[in-house]
């Protein structure tokens, strides 16, 4: 699924001293290997964003490196959601997922001795399974975490969260497996408009 996605790898630090105020919503299918779909909106290379945020689409990569680098994102603050993208095995509608264990990328041991158990996913879930109804896509919710990448990350991406007045919103959105190209599109940009829809602006930079 992200095959084409265009990775940004240079922090948008710059962007609320440059006067765009806009949060960073990170977009992140984190399954390198699937089918190709990107979201440039046409010709002009424009990367679609939903109203009131910026889009930062990153590429799958290997799962500690990509945790890294999504914790990294929302530590500079200029970041303050991710919609992590990637397959549901279970169903064959749209999935969100809403919450993780604590647990291994194999899933045989527990990721930290420390941590909480589970962590739940800080998305409106709510919101974004009423955005996938009104785009016209079957969709549900489930704590039920799948043992894959995506729900790893998510468990990494809550536990690392930093500290502060703001928490990011963080949510996992699964497509079913046999889903074209134009439906995940859809499903992403309905996900994402409703996380948007939560986040305020960054503060002004003199």
């Amino acid at each position: 699924m992200a095959g084409t996605m265009s990775e940004i790898d240079s922090p948008a630090s710059g962007d609320a001293r440059n006067g765009d105020r806009r949060p960073g919503i990170i977009i992140c299918a984190y399954e390198g290997e699937d089918a190709g779909w990107d979201l440039v909106e046409d010709l002009s290379g424009e990367i679609w964003s939903p109203a009131g945020a910026r889009a930062v689409p990153i590429s799958g990569n290997d799962p500690d490196a990509l945790a890294s680098t999504l914790a990294a994102r929302l530590g500079s603050g200029d970041c303050r959601a991710v919609l992590l993208v990637g397959r549901t095995h279970k169903g064959q509608g749209f999935r969100v997922q809403m919450r993780a264990e604590n647990r291994t990328l194999d899933y045989k041991h527990r990721l930290s001795s420390t941590g909480p158990g589970v962590a739940r996913a800080t998305a409106p879930v709510a919101d974004i399974l009423r955005a996938l109804s009104a785009a016209g896509l079957q969709a549900d919710a489930s704590s039920e975490a799948e043992e894959d990448a995506g729900s790893y990350l998510l468990y990494r991406v809550l536990a690392d969260l930093p500290d502060g007045a703001v928490t990011p919103s963080i949510g996992l959105l699964r497509a079913p497996a046999p889903a074209n190209e134009a439906a995940v599109r859809k499903g992403v940009k309905a996900a994402a408009s409703a996380m948007a829809s939560h986040l305020t602006p960054l503060p002004r930079v003199n």
